[in-house]
């Protein structure tokens, strides 16, 4: 069996961060907001999961695939993503690491919707 790598011209991106303690609920409800605005209007987000650290709770992790650089172009500029960052950086210890990366290896593909 081959190697499982993304597709030519994906982008694949983490961004990770931690928030103050006390905007973690106002964080979280942003994150439900912000991601439900993905889901329903970037069809080029082929993945875009938040997931929560479950020994430190203010730390998160988001995991993003993006179709190709004008589907990372259109969400970069979108509203939705100035109105979370808006909310989410000012509450942040310190700034959003961003990095991309390139699939290697996987275990299967993720399905896209």
């Amino acid at each position: 069996m081959g190697h499982i790598q993304g597709s030519t011209g994906e982008i694949h991106e983490l961004a990770r961060y931690e928030v103050r303690p006390e905007a973690l609920e106002q964080c979280l409800a942003a994150i439900h907001e912000f991601v439900a605005h993905v889901r329903a209007n970037e069809p080029g987000a082929l993945r875009y999961e938040v997931w929560q650290e479950s020994a430190h709770p203010t730390r998160f992790v988001h995991i993003f695939v993006w179709k190709d650089e004008e589907a990372n172009r259109i969400h970069g500029e979108s509203e939705a993503v100035k109105k979370f960052a808006g909310i989410l950086y000012p509450n942040c210890l310190a700034p959003v690491e961003f990095v991309e990366y390139r699939q290697v290896d996987a275990n299967a593909a993720f399905r896209r919707i």
